[in-house]
Parts: structure tokens; C-alpha cells; sequence
């Protein structure tokens, strides 16, 4: 850095749109109008990655309107290139020839987290290093207290974040009821899921997959699509038809009286159920 002419700060609230990241713009932007000095913000990014709820956007679609009527700018940031086009048309280059002739990356997964690389931390790196050619930019993190490996974690890599929820000591717990007082619901969606992510992440656990089945039919049903488009199973244990099998399976013994828990009994039946459903070899 030029030390005669060191290059200005500029402070940007990266926006998941999530409780947290919610919170914390809501309360940095309160405290910046009374004292801007303390609490400056020059900018707030939002990545969209192409695969959010429909409440979540109309959730970022209010953020947006309370951060420009104050004055702050709002950036939306996108890949060009959709989910769909990564997932079912993209050959990149492939180490295993099996997959050679693979069209598509074919569903994430834990081990080949391509959505985050290429629909998130790639868009959004890329707009700050453009900033940075300017600016000396801070960005505004919302990681909660009691998320404590990942604070440890953004120490270590990342010193020019801030995490105000941290110094503050919100936890998740409390951002989420501060969202809650003051007028933010995502439309129920953290009555539903522990987390908002993308509707359809691989990742999630069984019960969020129920419940986007129970709560989001026309995302299921786009799941099971999606599923027979594509090369890799949705997950190592289930394909998405397995899963549409499983809970209906649920839903009958539920409707029947009988417990869905994991017993010998439950097991012996839907292994019974899958494999009935497997085509003839």
C-alpha cells in the first residue's frame, strides 16, 4: 500500500439474506444513521445464486428498497452462466475417463462443492477485487457467536473482516428473533428448515428434504426432474426417486398409526420398497 496515499475505506455488508447476515445489516444500518463515523457502510452485496426460495427473494427485494431509501448503494452480483447450465451442460476437464464423456458437473456434493466455487465465491471476489483497485475494503460479516469454529476459522484467513454479531455476542437464536420483531419472516421458511439455503442442496438433511416435499411441492417436483436429467445420484444414500419413495412410505405407516423411527421392521420394508422399484436388469 502506497503509505502517502493509502487508498480510502470502504465498508461492504456481504448479504446472504439469511437471519444472520439479516440482522446485522438491519442493526449496522440503525447504528450508521446516528453515528456514521463509528458505523460507516458505503455498500451492500448480495450474490444470487440462481436456486433460491421465492420468499427469499422477495425477502431480498425489501432489503434492498430499506438499504437504498437510506442512501447506501445495493449491488446484486450473478454468474451469467445459471446452476442449470453448470449442472447439465458444462464439460469441464475430467482426471477420471469414466466421466469423460459425462455432459454437466451433475449434482454437488461434499466433496465437489462446485455451486458455492462457481455461483458464489468466485462472483463475489471478483467484484470486491474491483473494489479493491480503489478502495481498502472491509466487509461486514454475519457470523453469530455461538458459530465459533467458523469465527476461528475467519480470524485466521480472512483479517479484513469484521464480525459485529460476534463482538456483540448475538447468537443465532437472537438474530433470528431480532428479524422476527421487526417484521422479517422469509414467509415461514425458518419455521421449516434450520437453515435457508439453496431448495435444492444436496447437503441438506432428510428432514429439511421432507419437508420440501411436504411444504414445496412444485420445488419437488423440479428436484425429481432435475434428478432424471442429470448422471450422479443426488446423494451417496438416496436418488431423489428413493427419497419420493421413502416418504411415502412415511406418509402411509403415519396415516396408519405406525412409528417411521429407523427399527428393523421399518428398514426391512422400505429396502423392501426400493428394491421392488429398481428396473429389471
Amino acid at each position: 500500500m502506497n503509505e502517502i496515499n493509502p487508498k480510502p475505506e470502504y465498508w461492504v455488508l456481504s448479504l446472504s439474506g439469511g437471519k444472520d447476515s439479516t440482522a446485522l445489516g438491519l442493526e449496522w444500518l440503525a447504528r450508521h444513521k446516528t453515528d456514521p463515523v463509528t458505523y460507516p457502510l458505503h455498500e451492500v452485496v448480495y450474490c444470487d445464486t440462481w436456486m433460491e426460495f421465492p420468499a427469499m427473494m422477495e425477502h431480498i427485494n425489501q432489503l434492498e428498497k430499506i438499504f437504498m431509501d437510506a442512501g447506501i448503494k445495493f449491488t446484486r452480483v450473478q454468474n451469467p452462466k445459471s446452476f442449470d447450465w453448470f449442472m447439465f451442460e458444462y464439460q469441464p476437464k475430467r482426471h477420471n475417463p469414466e466421466l469423460q464423456d459425462k455432459k454437466g458437473q451433475s449434482w454437488p456434493g461434499p466433496q465437489a462443492r462446485w455451486c458455492t466455487a462457481e455461483l458464489k465465491t468466485r462472483i463475489i471476489n471478483r467484484y470486491l477485487a474491483h473494489l479493491r483497485e480503489e478502495y481498502t475494503v472491509i466487509q461486514l460479516i454475519g457470523l453469530a457467536a455461538d458459530e465459533e469454529y467458523r469465527l476461528e476459522r475467519e480470524h485466521n484467513q480472512n483479517p479484513e473482516h469484521r464480525h459485529p454479531l460476534a463482538e456483540w455476542g448475538w447468537t443465532e437464536a437472537d438474530c433470528l428473533k431480532y428479524c422476527y420483531s421487526h417484521g422479517f419472516d422469509w414467509g415461514g421458511l425458518y419455521e421449516i428448515f434450520h437453515r435457508v439455503s439453496c431448495w435444492c442442496c444436496p447437503l441438506q438433511s432428510l428432514e429439511e428434504l421432507r419437508n420440501l416435499r411436504k411444504h414445496f411441492p412444485d420445488l419437488w417436483a423440479k428436484l425429481l426432474d432435475m434428478e432424471h436429467r442429470t448422471w450422479r445420484t443426488f446423494r451417496a444414500d438416496y436418488s431423489v426417486d428413493q427419497l419420493e419413495i421413502r416418504f411415502a412410505f412415511e406418509d402411509e405407516r403415519l396415516a396408519a398409526g405406525l412409528p417411521i423411527n429407523r427399527t428393523r421392521e421399518f428398514m426391512t420394508e422400505l429396502r423392501k420398497r426400493l428394491a421392488e422399484a429398481e428396473p429389471q436388469k
